[in-house]
Formats: C-alpha cells, sequence, structure tokens
C-alpha cells in the first residue's frame, strides 16, 4: 500500500462527531465556538491565551459569552490525497485569527485555497462582503462544500461562490479569472501535505498575488514530525520543504518585493481544539 493509499483521521472528531456515516458516506460534526455578546459591534478582542508546561496555549474562559455552532458534513477518515474532506487544526487556528480580527475581514472578498469542506470560509463569512470557495472539480467535493454552505446559511452574512481552482491544472476558468480581480485576502489551510501539491500551492498563489488590486494571503498548518533515516533525526518534511520551496520560487523580482511573516498564535481562541505549539501561521503581503 503507498502512503497515498493509507487512510489517515483528524484528531478533531472524538467530542464533536457522531460516527455514523449517511448514505454517501460521510459523517456529521459539530464544531462549537463562544463569541462575546457584543461581537457584531464591540472592539477588537485582544490577545489573552496563557501558555502551558507544554508551550501549548491555554483558552481563557471568558464570561459574557454566546456559543454558535457550525455543522459540518466530511469524510471520517480518507486516503492521504483527499485529507481535504476531513477538518484539522490548521483551519480552527485560521478561523480564530479571522474572529479575532474583524476588521481586517469586515467588508472584504475572500478567497480560500482548497477549501475542502469549506469551514473556514464560513467562518469569513460571518465578516466578509463576499467569500469564494475553491478547491479541485474532482468526485463530489464541490457539492459537498455547496451542502455545508446551505447547512450554515444563517451564519454567513456574505455573498457566496463555490467555483473549480485546481493547483495543478492553471487553465483556470472565466468566471474564476474575473472573480480573482476582485478578492483582497487569500486563505489556506492545511493545504501542505505533499511536495508535489506544495509547489502547485505556491504557483497557483503567486499567479494570484500578482493579479491587481493588492492582495494578501494567510496560511495555516501544523507542523507534523516524523523521524526520518535520512536526516537520523525527527524533522517536519513537508513544512521544511513548503519554506525552501517558497524561498527558491520568490528569489525573484516582483515576489522578492513581498514580505512573508510568521504571525503570533497568541489571538484569542474561539474554537474547541487543542492550540499545540506546532501550528503556524504565515502572512504574505504585496508591494
Amino acid at each position: 500500500m503507498s502512503i497515498n493509499e493509507a487512510h489517515v483521521t483528524s484528531e478533531l472528531y472524538s467530542k464533536n462527531t457522531k460516527l455514523d456515516e449517511n448514505s454517501s458516506g460521510y459523517v456529521n460534526s459539530k464544531f462549537h465556538f463562544h463569541l462575546p455578546s457584543n461581537f457584531n459591534g464591540g472592539e477588537e478582542i485582544r490577545p489573552n491565551l496563557e501558555v502551558d508546561k507544554d508551550g501549548d496555549y491555554v483558552v481563557d474562559r471568558k464570561k459574557d459569552l454566546i456559543q454558535e455552532t457550525i455543522t459540518i458534513e466530511h469524510k471520517a477518515s480518507t486516503s492521504l490525497k483527499l485529507v481535504g474532506l476531513q477538518i484539522w487544526r490548521g483551519a480552527l487556528l485560521l478561523a480564530d485569527y479571522i474572529l479575532s480580527n474583524k476588521t481586517k475581514f469586515a467588508n472584504k472578498v475572500i478567497l480560500e485555497l482548497g477549501a475542502g469542506v469549506g469551514l473556514t470560509s464560513i467562518v469569513a463569512g460571518m465578516l466578509a462582503k463576499e467569500v469564494i470557495f475553491t478547491d479541485i472539480d474532482e468526485g463530489t467535493i464541490l457539492d459537498l462544500i455547496k451542502r455545508n454552505v446551505s447547512n450554515n446559511k444563517k451564519l454567513i452574512k456574505s455573498n457566496s461562490a463555490v467555483l473549480p481552482l485546481d493547483f495543478m491544472d492553471m487553465s483556470w476558468n472565466d468566471e474564476l479569472m474575473e472573480k480573482l480581480k476582485t478578492v483582497d485576502i487569500v486563505i489556506a489551510a492545511d493545504v501542505i501535505y505533499d511536495n508535489e501539491v506544495t509547489e502547485g500551492f505556491v504557483k497557483a498563489l503567486t499567479r494570484i498575488l500578482q493579479i491587481p488590486p493588492k492582495k494578501s494571503a494567510l496560511i495555516a498548518l501544523e507542523k507534523r514530525y516524523v523521524f526520518t533515516i535520512d536526516d537520523l533525526d525527527t524533522t517536519a518534511p513537508c513544512c521544511e520543504y513548503f519554506l525552501e520551496y517558497l524561498k527558491l520560487y520568490w528569489n525573484r523580482p516582483p515576489m522578492s518585493r513581498w514580505t512573508f511573516r510568521e504571525l503570533k498564535i497568541d489571538f484569542d481562541q474561539f474554537f474547541e481544539y487543542k492550540r499545540l505549539k506546532q501550528l503556524i501561521l504565515w502572512e504574505v503581503t504585496t508591494d
């Protein structure tokens, strides 16, 4: 069995998932999150997370909170190639960042690359003017995103579009190309798991960021450490390859003038998950 055929399961489902599959082979999870009662009109939320003895962030349970719920239809386990049909910590980290930075996303056009089941874009839809969910047009993934959008329409305040976008084939359709001219912020979570996909992602992101108007991008992922015989050490090969390839690919203008920086992840936590120190959030801003 190849690595792409081996099945993997996200660690997030133990508390949230009813593991009874429907007729399509999907399960439903409820992802609860808590917002201040003045969220829609209050000030920006300030960092208030503490760090435990392992270096992971600890949720500060605040008073005067209201609970909201996002219901997501997804796979309980998949091959590595289809991990986008599950939900991973990077998506929740990015969702927390969006909720912690309301003014940054309010009334903006947001594009998600590799939207998977759509959770992060649904959160963005609480604030944005429009959210464009994109993923590869393979199997039923785009229909799955549409179902998840429909199932959470009470939360989504923005317009929304679900469109095909393939990192490995950039002959994108006219509708998508017109939408890219309106995008303000690009987001992506947990799309770095394979070197070939990484290269396609970097090339696709580069193309999008060069389309006016000026854009920024946010990329969330989790460093996954493995012991390799080649290195005789524990490394995070997917993350390391992403950084090396990005540096190589962006070593010429105009990309060499762009800013690529790691953001602190001490912003407030709204969703129920363990914020590991291995979680990373990068921001790219164009010149």
